[in-house]
């Protein structure tokens, strides 16, 4: 097993062509309270890959264990998006982008942490790490998470900010049902200290 990357919340490895991502223990909290917190998001995650891979291209999940809080699940060979945005033709990818968004949105799945480290593009563009994910009706979820996706284009990829954000609206307009609640409380959101 290879170890491919770490953040806060997981070890990712990369393992017989398969990735498995196991929840790490946090010190600072007392270790029933956090086996049970990572129990609860091992499961929550693996519930909405399985629930978002009928609606777009996600990583197929293999197994689940949340004993070892793990998640094994196929391996996407692609380029993240971060690394590509400069050479592909960004009308076509954020306008998919865009859409898948507004699949997601329809079936109340909130991705929480849309950034394009978090999109493997091949043929198909494929979202990844539901981690931060969760099941949500209400329009500000939405909103926050279309939030979330304008702000990391306009500190990881500025040059093009205003230009795959606008491309990524028109095809999230197309595919959304409450597409124009959601926009109005995306400026309430933008206008919030809080989030900018």
């Amino acid at each position: 097993m290879k170890l491919i990357q770490q953040g806060a919340e997981a070890k990712i490895y990369f393992n017989d062509n398969t990735i498995i991502k196991e929840r790490i223990r946090k010190e600072y909290r007392y270790e029933e309270i956090d086996n049970s917190i990572r129990k609860r998001n091992t499961r929550k995650e693996a519930k909405l890959l399985q629930k978002a891979i009928e609606l777009i291209p996600v990583p197929k999940v293999i197994d689940v264990c949340d004993k070892e809080m793990k998640i094994k699940m196929e391996f996407i060979e692609g380029k993240k998006l971060r690394d590509v945005v400069d050479s592909v033709d960004r009308k076509n990818i954020f306008t998919r982008v865009g859409k898948k968004i507004g699949k997601l949105h329809n079936a109340n799945i909130i991705h929480g942490d849309l950034t394009t480290s978090n999109m493997i593009v091949n043929e198909k563009i494929y979202f990844i790490d539901f981690g931060l994910g969760f099941v949500s009706t209400k329009v500000e979820d939405k909103a926050v998470d279309i939030h979330l996706i304008k702000k990391a284009l306009e500190s990881k990829h500025y040059k093009h900010a205003d230009e795959c954000f606008k491309y990524l609206i028109e095809g999230y307009s197309k595919e959304v049902k409450d597409f124009s609640s959601i926009m109005k409380r995306l400026e309430k959101v933008e206008k919030r200290g809080h989030y900018k």
